[in-house]
């Protein structure tokens, strides 16, 4: 069958993409702007992908059109599609009817975290020779694809709140029907979508409600929003994960499933974790990945593993081999005069967690580079919670779109530290240039390609760390 695949550029589905070449399937995509990681996968596999507005990119006559979320009616694609009367579908639809009947499906869903946990989810079952298939809204650092069909029935989901598609407005998730449900954490995001948080609370218990009777749901036991979720109705088996906060016993905080840090970070960089089972040490986790956030993660991940047969200790030593997925805290650069790092975040919560860990583990002074990019911070949702979330950056500089809703440089004036405004990525990266010194980290935040701005300081700094800064 020959698949065309509108919006081939995004990572769900990119992945989709991946999984339809490995079953046989002839694939073809467009899209508008590629970007890293997923323009690479794709050029890797060597797939035609053309201009989303290219009128000849049906001309090979397509068996089947799979349509992304990103599209919508009014664009020259879909209405080719639909004037043509074309077979078409959405993207977790086609995976829900190809890919995932009799499959064990663990889904991982949250604000934050769904691509790191996923990853780890996935490694931990690789690991102990399960060879699950999957599909993560990234590139997975123990995996050289973001998706695959895999060759056992356990199948690793990042189980996405976002809509299906322009004529399917349920959440991703629905379609999936997991046997192992993460609810990991949940926040007001995507309102282009979802006009409050309780709209994707709701989004959410539709997805408890696909879960089986037989099925079991981890949730996080510290999150409030999930807490709303759960008071709705439930029909499987409950567990919750926590970490345990400091100075607190496990009496305090009941936890099928709790983490506690039981060693301070040394000179390497290492802590040790303890993972706590209904209430007794399973086993200790030698754990060098920074971030409180990336703790739970993994706390998720081996709570999730362990319903699909795979021991604490057996996840633990997978975790102990885990690469985090490409531009999630990715070092690009590691040097004694300078660090420089790629990251995802775009919420404020994410940005404050990967701030603060950046700042924990390095000291010294931060430069925080970030392009107010998703929907939520062009329509200017979040911009009250910013001030607060780049309280650990000693040095703020944003590239400010020309269709944000908001001035940047008046809703910052209040961060607590000093603030450069851009209209244009060159001017960006000279002032950035000319501000670090040795010993500061840098770290860039986008969850678009944010003009090549990572990859280009990349090289610019080699050169000045190959004179010597």
């Amino acid at each position: 069958m020959h698949l065309h695949i509108l919006g081939i550029g995004g990572t769900f589905m990119a992945g989709i993409a991946a999984i339809a070449r490995e079953l046989g399937h002839k694939v073809t995509g467009s899209d508008h702007v590629l970007y890293p990681p997923m323009s690479i996968q794709l050029q890797q596999l060597g797939i035609d992908v053309r201009d989303l507005d290219d009128s000849g990119q049906f001309f090979d006559h397509p068996d089947q059109v799979v349509i992304g979320n990103a599209l919508s009616r009014g664009q020259t694609a879909v209405e080719y599609v639909l004037n043509q009367r074309l077979d078409y579908l959405s993207g977790p639809e086609w995976l829900a009817r190809n890919v995932l009947p009799g499959r064990w499906v663990l889904a991982v869903a949250g604000t934050h975290g769904k691509t790191t946990t996923s990853s780890m989810l996935a490694w931990i079952l690789e690991h102990a020779g399960l060879q699950p298939g999957f599909l993560i809204g990234g590139i997975p650092g123990n995996f050289p694809c973001s998706a695959r069909l895999g060759h056992s029935p356990f199948f690793v989901i990042e189980a996405d709140e976002y809509d299906t598609a322009f004529f399917d407005k349920r959440s991703k998730f629905v379609h999936y029907c997991p046997q192992t449900a993460v609810l990991h954490n949940l926040e007001y995001d995507h309102a282009d979508i979802f006009d409050n948080v309780e709209a994707i609370i709701r989004q959410f218990h539709h997805l408890v409600r696909t879960v089986p009777g037989k099925g079991r749901i981890l949730v996080n036991g510290q999150d409030r929003n999930i807490a709303k979720v759960l008071t709705q109705g439930y029909w499987s088996e409950l567990q919750n994960y926590a970490v345990l906060p400091a100075g607190k016993s496990l009496a305090e905080q009941p936890a099928d499933w709790c983490l506690r840090h039981s060693s301070a970070v040394d000179e390497t960089l290492h802590e040790v974790l303890a993972v706590y089972y209904q209430q007794h040490c399973e086993v200790s986790l030698d754990w060098s990945i920074p971030g409180q956030h990336n703790a739970m993660n993994a706390l998720a991940a081996v709570a999730a593993a362990y319903h699909a047969g795979v021991s604490t200790g057996r996840a633990v030593k997978a975790l102990q081999q885990f690469v985090l997925p490409k531009r999630r805290l990715e070092l690009l650069l590691k040097h004694p005069d300078v660090h420089l790092y790629d990251d995802f975040a775009h919420h404020p919560t994410a940005i404050k967690y990967t701030l603060a860990c950046l700042k924990k583990r390095h000291g010294g002074r931060l430069l925080a580079l970030f392009e107010p990019r998703s929907n939520s911070m062009r329509m200017g949702v979040h911009r009250e919670q910013l001030t607060e979330a780049f309280n650990a950056a000693d040095r703020l500089f944003v590239l400010e779109p020309p269709t944000l809703d908001w001035n940047v440089e008046s809703t910052l004036q209040r961060v607590p530290n000093s603030l450069h405004v851009f209209q244009s990525p060159e001017q960006l990266l000279h002032r950035v240039l000319a501000e670090i010194q040795s010993g500061d980290t840098v770290c860039c935040l986008s969850n678009g390609g944010f003009s090549g701005i990572p990859g280009r300081l990349l090289a610019l700094l080699e050169n000045r760390v190959l004179d010597g800064m």
